[in-house]
């Protein structure tokens, strides 16, 4: 079967009931090639279609954090180290520095490579 790059839903459906038929293909046969090639139209169909979620706001995700493990502020004030800063934090008002970022992550389990998002400050 002729393959061309998908640009329909059908097409896709298609394309992935006959990647299930010879998914196993072993190199050497004659479907192999055909499975490498409908992974990539498949996989550059799904790309192009499915949304594109941003990530999710670091702060949004501490208070999601404090909310779910039921910390309060005066408790994250003791987590990084003064009421102020817990305040100007999650007010969007100061950033978080690497000492802050390292204690939240150990105390909240939220990543570092989540805390450390850039972002705008609040006037």
């Amino acid at each position: 079967m002729s393959w061309t790059i998908i640009k329909y839903e059908k097409d896709y459906l298609r394309a992935l009931d006959k990647l299930e038929e010879i998914f196993d293909s072993k190199k050497g046969d004659l479907t192999f090639d055909e499975a490498e090639l409908l992974v990539m139209l498949i996989e550059n169909y799904e790309t192009e279609t499915e949304p594109i979620f941003p990530e999710p706001d670091h702060i949004e995700v501490l208070r999601y954090k404090m909310e779910q493990k039921n910390i309060k502020n005066k408790d994250l004030a003791e987590i990084i180290g003064g009421k102020s800063k817990a305040s100007e934090i999650l007010n969007k008002k100061r950033r978080l520095t690497l000492s802050m970022i390292r204690k939240i992550n150990k105390a909240l389990g939220i990543s570092a490579e989540t805390l450390i998002q850039e972002y705008e400050l609040a006037n």
